[in-house]
């Protein structure tokens, strides 16, 4: 079987394997949700939108992978994934974020107020 790597995007704009992941059994797309994941550090990248749209038919499996990225130290990636993504998944999926988004709602680190964090961590709570 081909690696990961060999299965995920190579670059920016590479929305042919993405379409192909999108046709894979559902079991196989599992294991490349981290590294999709990753296509969406930046929204602006052309592959994100696509990339994006994939990862949200994966409501709960992609919950545990989301908590990795919010417990690293990349707030700018948090910012994309709550505003492009937690916040588009179904409230029962959201909720699992609910002890995460109550702190940096109320006790936001200076960094995670430099990007906004706590604005859209209150909007999210409102919708759970």
């Amino acid at each position: 079987m081909e690696s990961f790597k060999d299965i995920l995007p190579r670059h920016k704009t590479d929305d042919d394997r993405v379409e192909m992941i999108k046709k894979m059994d559902r079991d196989k797309i599992l294991p490349l949700l981290p590294g999709l994941l990753e296509w969406i550090q930046d929204i602006n990248w052309p592959v994100a939108p696509s990339v994006l749209e994939l990862l949200l038919t994966f409501p709960e499996e992609v919950v545990p992978h989301v908590q990795d990225v919010l417990s690293s130290d990349d707030d700018n990636w948090k910012w994309y994934i709550l505003h492009f993504l937690v916040i588009e998944l179904p409230v029962e999926s959201r909720v699992q974020f609910k002890e995460y988004l109550t702190r940096v709602a109320e006790t936001p680190t200076q960094n995670e107020l430099e990007e906004e964090l706590d604005e859209i961590a209150k909007e999210i709570l409102e919708t759970i």
